[in-house]
Order: structure tokens, then C-alpha cells, then sequence
């Protein structure tokens, strides 16, 4: 039997490993954390999510996990709104989907489908990947060292094996000049409700306060602001000092915010990157999801593009005979690429001034970016704005993740 090792249990690599599984695959999953990953925001479910989902029996289910939502609005520092977009904005392909549920519930739903032939090694990840004739044997932070027929990398954005077999990081990191915290936020008798509607508060200074929606008796938030650099990422308190220095001042929900991040065990700090690499396979290593292709946050495709780039490797390696005749892995990896990299070039492509209308740096560009978001909303825009999404793969005006 032929084996593979899927280095990350994120929505990728789990995603590849029922896939996998099911072809008759011996799959080892390995995964830095001590347990499945919690936190993550909402993930749609519109276009390839769907179709992936479905094509593995899990839409469903999924679709029972479903968050309420009434859709987005834009507020100031005070709470008064300045534009709404409801969830039935453009026929139901606004910034916010009536089909959407928390990406720890996803991940969740598709780690149980995994079978018996998955084996999961938690708190573990590769250290050093070399060639061996026809395989591919891999070191382990364990000590331990084993061969595989077919390596693949679905680590993230940070990925170790990119780094091990293709370079370091800043070879193909592509800083958009953002930075994003999330967590999730356990309400109190006196918490601002949400009444279904996903919030944003843009601040002077390139700063934005989010908060959606979550499980009953939770709020996901996320404060978005300017850098390309940040502490490191196991420095918890450098961090935490980093949103106090840029957030105390924000005003509307900051103070809570700020208190509430200290206390989430999702909390999560990250740069908005994007990955841009010239090639995402090299003989049997391959690359898959946010290793390979980051979009970032901002494109609102990244659970789209995992899903999918999952579901084009199984069709590759299906079509050249494998796990039964591994010898065909190399050309299968080839033709995943080719499959792939038309989407992600589309994916990657974020229109003029999205950054800046994410995190407008003064008061006349928050409200002009209001007056945006109203207008694509008229009678006469809407025909426009539908011409100009016709024939791309569009799920989410890219506003947040």
C-alpha cells in the first residue's frame, strides 16, 4: 500500500486525507498542535466549498452547523451605521452568506469523516524531508524517521515544509501591508447583542473592530490594523501590548475587546500575507492550500481554495494510477499545478485599493467607502456589479475574513 504523509490537520490536509483514505491510501497526519485546532472565523459555503463538500457527503451536515446572519453593516466609533449590505445583497453573493458556519466546525465535521486508515500524530511535525531512490524519508521532531511515497505540505502560510524543501519564507511572502487578530469573545449579561449582523467599525488610522456572530452566547471578533511585521508569534504578551498601543484610543467595543483577547484560547495574531511560488511540487513533495498559494484573509477564498486544491490532487493522482502504481506521482503533482494554477492566479488578484478600503487610514475615506458599499447596492449598480463578477470564481466581496 502506498503511503503519505499530509504534514498539517487543517482544512486541507484533513480534507486530502478523507480523500485519500477513501482511495486506498495508507495517510499519516501529522500536526504541530497538541489537539485539532480551534477558533477561525466564518467559511463559506457557496461555489467550491459546496461542490467539494458535497462530493464527499458532508454538505449536509455542514449545512445543519450553519451560522443565523442578517448581513453586514458599517458603523463608527459611536454605533451609528453608516451602510448595510443584508445577506440577500446581489442575489445572495454580498460580503455575508445565509450559508456560512464557524471554521472550527468545519474542520471539525471533516476530521471525524476520516476513517480508520488515517493515523493522526498530534504535537508532531518533520524536521528534515530527503530523497530515497523512489521515496521520500522524513525526520521527525520524535526522532523518529520514516519513508512515503508521496510527501505533502497543507502547514499554512508558515509552512515548515516549504521551508525544509523549497526555501525560506520571505522567498515567497508577499506582505499587503495588514495585520489581523481574531478570537472569540464569551458574552455577558451586559454584551452588546449582534441581532444577526456582522459589524464593522472602521477607525481613523487604518483600524477596524469587528464582531459577527458565533455560537449562542458567543461573538468572533477581529481588529484589523496596519503592519507588515509583527512580534513573535509565541511571544503572547509582545502581542497583546501591540493592540493595546494601537487600539485604547479606537473607542466603541476596544476596551472590551482588548480584555477579551487576554482570555480567548483562539486568539490568533497574523500578518495578511499572500504566497507566491513558482512552482508548488518538487519530485514527491507537494504543496498544498495556504503553503503554496496564500491568498490572504482578504480574497475570502482561502477555505474555498484548501477545499479545492484538495479535491484536484485526489483527481491528479486518480488519474495516474496511484497509490497502485506509485511510479505515476511525480506527472500527477505536474498536472495538479496546471489544474490549480489558473484559480489561484484569479484568486491572488485583488482589485485596486481593496487594502485601503479594508482599513481606511482617514474619517473622509471611511465614510467614502460607506457611501460604496451603498451605492453597488442602487438599482442601476447592481447590473454593473453583477457584469463585472460574472465568469470569475466569486464567493465574498473581499472586505474581512
Amino acid at each position: 500500500m502506498a503511503r503519505v504523509l499530509i504534514v498539517g490537520g487543517g482544512i486541507a490536509g484533513d480534507t486530502l486525507a478523507v480523500y485519500l483514505e477513501r482511495d486506498g491510501w495508507e495517510v499519516v497526519v501529522t500536526e504541530i498542535a497538541p489537539a485539532l485546532r480551534a477558533g477561525g472565523q466564518t467559511v463559506d459555503l457557496r461555489g467550491d466549498s459546496a461542490e467539494v463538500l458535497d462530493e464527499l457527503g458532508l454538505l449536509e451536515q455542514a449545512r445543519k452547523r450553519l451560522i443565523p446572519q442578517r448581513g453586514a453593516a458599517w458603523i463608527v466609533a459611536d454605533g451609528r451605521r453608516l451602510a448595510e449590505m443584508p445577506v440577500t445583497a446581489f442575489d445572495g453573493q454580498g460580503l455575508v452568506s445565509s450559508e456560512e458556519l464557524l471554521r472550527t466546525d468545519l474542520a471539525r465535521l471533516i476530521h471525524d469523516a476520516a476513517g480508520p486508515g488515517v493515523i493522526r500524530r498530534f504535537g508532531e511535525t518533520v524536521t528534515a524531508l530527503r530523497d530515497s531512490g523512489s521515496r521520500v524519508t522524513a525526520e521527525f521532531r520524535s526522532g523518529d524517521a520514516e519513508d512515503f511515497d508521496l510527501v505533502v505540505g497543507a502547514d499554512g502560510a508558515h509552512s515548515r515544509v516549504r521551508a525544509l524543501r523549497f526555501g525560506p519564507e520571505e522567498n515567497y511572502r508577499r506582505p499587503l501591508g495588514l495585520a489581523h487578530a481574531w478570537f472569540t469573545l464569551e458574552e455577558e449579561p451586559a454584551t452588546p447583542k449582534l441581532d444577526g449582523w456582522f459589524l464593522l467599525c472602521n477607525v481613523p488610522g487604518r483600524r477596524a473592530l469587528e464582531a459577527r456572530p458565533g455560537h449562542p452566547g458567543q461573538q468572533e471578533i477581529g481588529l484589523t490594523f496596519a503592519a507588515d511585521t509583527l512580534p513573535p508569534r509565541d511571544d503572547r504578551e509582545a502581542q497583546f501590548a501591540l493592540l493595546e498601543q494601537i487600539f485604547a484610543d479606537a473607542g466603541w467595543r476596544a476596551r472590551e475587546f482588548l480584555d477579551a483577547a487576554r482570555k480567548a484560547p483562539d486568539f490568533a495574531l497574523d500578518t495578511y500575507d499572500q504566497v507566491h511560488m513558482p512552482a508548488w511540487h518538487d519530485d514527491r513533495v507537494v504543496l498544498v492550500g495556504d503553503s503554496a498559494w496564500c491568498a490572504s484573509p482578504l480574497s475570502g477564498l482561502g477555505t474555498a481554495l484548501a477545499l479545492r486544491g484538495a479535491a484536484e490532487l485526489t483527481t491528479a493522482l486518480r488519474a495516474a494510477n496511484a497509490p497502485a502504481d506509485p511510479a505515476g506521482i511525480p506527472a500527477a503533482l505536474a498536472a495538479f499545478e496546471s489544474a490549480m494554477r489558473p484559480r489561484i492566479t484569479s484568486a491572488q488578484q485583488l482589485p485596486p485599493g481593496r487594502v485601503a478600503a479594508v482599513a481606511p487610514e482617514s474619517m473622509l475615506g471611511i465614510r467614502v467607502n460607506a457611501w460604496i458599499m451603498r451605492a453597488v447596492q442602487t438599482r442601476l449598480a447592481r447590473p454593473l456589479v453583477a457584469r463585472a463578477m460574472a465568469g470569475t470564481e466569486h464567493h465574498r466581496p473581499a472586505q474581512t475574513p
